[in-house]
């Protein structure tokens, strides 16, 4: 029983209710005032009708659009299906409507002339380029170690994770370090050569001052870790600047690295933080079953491509 049938039926019942008790008895019973009874007795006429609200609303408006100004806006939606609320009403006020914004909102609302938006283009990523075989490419990126991780009550105490992730195997090579610069990183290749059981061809990072001085104006010749990699004839990549996602493999495991290492460790000291993510990097990474390696790890991985060499 919708509201309208509800309200006629208590105004029918305290109706009745004041012909034989009173009005004053039938206001008190039905807490309705004493002329809002006088009021609807009067309406009453012994039909259910007689006791509807009556609309207040005016069966005209002086300021309504006219039939030529709903006839324009009908054209010109037809003509501009696709448009918002602000581009229509620019057209058609160069058409000679003189209405404001919000009275165009109301009439297209009124007629049900919504816009037809367009499907936005669906993004279609370049295909990754896969790599063929161990030290094709690698990815190398720095991650701050939290503060709230180490115990020093030093304030300026600050530890650096340097992470290199070979793209064909996903084996990892990591090292601590006190600081974040071009010498750190000249150091951390050095290390990741000689550990990295296969030549390295190429080493992709981002525009990071620790990697180059691309946006240094006073500093264009190459980097210390830039003098190594040409050294070792390596060939150093950089991703464009402001897509980490392009260096997504270490990025990702950055983010892994702060679920399952840095959200349940504190560290006492330098020397305990890099023991600890050595370790880490050991049990829970290289010798981590991963699904991109169809449930193997990464040191799996190398060597099933040694023996097939």
């Amino acid at each position: 029983m919708n509201k309208i049938t509800q309200d006629a039926q208590l105004r029918q019942s305290f109706i009745s209710y004041a012909k034989k008790h009173g009005v004053t008895a039938a206001s008190r019973k039905y807490h309705v005032s004493r002329p809002t009874i006088y009021y609807w007795m009067k309406r009453y006429d012994g039909t259910f009708k007689s006791l509807q609200n009556i609309s207040s609303r005016p069966h005209h408006h002086p300021n309504q659009h006219t039939p030529q100004e709903i006839a324009l806006v009908m054209r010109m939606r037809r003509m501009n299906k696709n448009d918002g609320l602000v581009i229509l009403w620019v057209k058609l006020t160069r058409k000679g409507y003189k209405r404001n914004i919000t009275s165009l909102y109301r009439v297209l609302r009124r007629l049900e002339l919504k816009q037809e938006k367009l499907p936005n283009p669906k993004y279609i990523p370049k295909p990754y380029e896969q790599m063929q075989y161990p030290g094709q490419r690698i990815q190398i990126d720095v991650k701050v170690v939290p503060r709230v991780c180490i115990a020093s009550k030093e304030t300026n105490q600050r530890y650096y994770q340097y992470t290199a992730i070979d793209e064909y195997s996903r084996w990892r090579f990591v090292e601590a370090f006190q600081e974040q610069s071009t010498y750190s990183s000249a150091v951390f290749l050095e290390h990741l050569i000689k550990a990295f059981p296969y030549k390295i061809e190429c080493v992709q990072t981002d525009n990071g001052l620790e990697f180059v001085n691309s946006f240094n104006s006073k500093r264009r010749k190459s980097t210390l870790f830039q003098d190594h990699l040409e050294s070792h004839g390596i060939t150093h990549k950089l991703i464009k600047p402001f897509t980490p996602r392009h260096n997504g493999k270490v990025e990702r495991s950055h983010r892994k690295d702060n679920e399952r290492f840095y959200a349940r460790r504190t560290f006492y000291s330098f020397e305990d933080f890099s023991k600890q993510l050595k370790r880490y990097n050991r049990e829970n990474y290289n010798n981590f079953p991963m699904r991109p390696l169809e449930w193997k790890t990464p040191q799996q991985v190398l060597k099933s491509f040694l023996l097939k060499v």
